[in-house]
């Protein structure tokens, strides 16, 4: 499927040799199996991964790790926040990346957190990498939490894990990820340690090969939750297929004027439409294997 919502506006082109000799962090990850840096690659694609997570958590070197250094950096539409592009090609499939812009919340009225929610609610990415700080796990993981309100497409990428062992923390990931309902890959990603096991868990998810549990949603008040249920109703009545109607409708009785507009513009029945070819798709390819 193709999730390009929004078009990149304007273009300079970061395109980097990143072939030459000389030493460089990211040396560790051109011996990668399966992995091809497709760079500045406008070929179709299979898949799209969108990169989110809170700033300083190594999220561009994980960007970095997939995709090489020749980047498509532009703005997203109507703002001046940076859109990054890549790809990557890993066991016969064509990955694009999007680099979201960091953000410690999704709810929140800023510029960069907005464009941030709006692609993961709007661009229906195939799977969102989270990617967190091992060190500063609890502060991490509100962000992964509301992602999950969104969408349970989604790989946690645990990062910083030597710093982590340095300073005498040790995380479970396989606990973590029992937790989560979605699988968790630890990493040291400026080391290329753990990069094979991120790209098999994006690959997994992609293709459906993991199946997240189902996690057990946050209960409100009695009068909160009938209200939620009567307007998601109507939400999926207006634009059939659409998978969080419950997440946009919290945000609509909290006044969120993105969601809002969005309603108002028809944004939601293209969302619905894309679930809806997805699902065609699926079933496609079930029929035929």
């Amino acid at each position: 499927m193709n999730a390009d919502l929004p078009l990149p506006v304007s273009r300079t082109s970061a395109e980097l040799d990143t072939s030459g000799g000389g030493s460089c962090g990211s040396c560790a990850l051109n011996n990668v199996a399966n992995l091809e840096k497709l760079g500045l690659h406008s070929g179709r694609h299979d898949f799209v991964v969108a990169l989110a997570g809170n700033p300083n958590t190594g999220k561009s070197t994980v960007f970095n790790a997939l995709t090489g250094l020749r980047q498509h950096v532009g703005n997203w539409p109507g703002t001046t926040v940076s859109r990054a592009e890549g790809a990557y090609r890993h066991q016969g499939h064509a990955y694009q990346v999007v680099d979201l812009p960091g953000t410690y919340s999704l709810l929140s009225t800023s510029n960069d957190e907005d464009t941030a929610r709006d692609f993961l609610l709007f661009g229906d990415p195939d799977v969102t990498v989270v990617v967190v700080d091992a060190t500063r796990l609890e502060r991490n993981l509100n962000l992964v939490l509301q992602i999950l309100q969104i969408t349970d497409r989604v790989v946690v990428a645990l990062n910083l894990m030597d710093e982590a062992q340095r300073h005498g923390i040790t995380v479970d990931a396989r606990h973590l990820a029992r937790e989560l309902g979605v699988p968790v890959a630890p990493m040291s990603a400026r080391r290329g340690h753990g990069i094979p096991e991120l790209l098999d868990s994006v690959a997994q998810v992609a293709r459906g090969g993991t199946a997240p549990r189902a996690r057990v949603r946050q209960r409100l008040a009695p009068a909160v939750e009938r209200a939620v249920d009567a307007l998601a109703e109507q939400l999926v009545a207006e634009f059939p297929g659409l998978a969080n109607s419950r997440w946009v409708a919290l945000r609509l009785l909290e006044g969120d004027v993105s969601t809002e507009r969005a309603v108002r513009d028809g944004t939601l029945g293209d969302v619905g439409r894309q679930h809806a070819s997805r699902r065609d798709l699926v079933t496609a390819g079930q029929a035929t294997s």
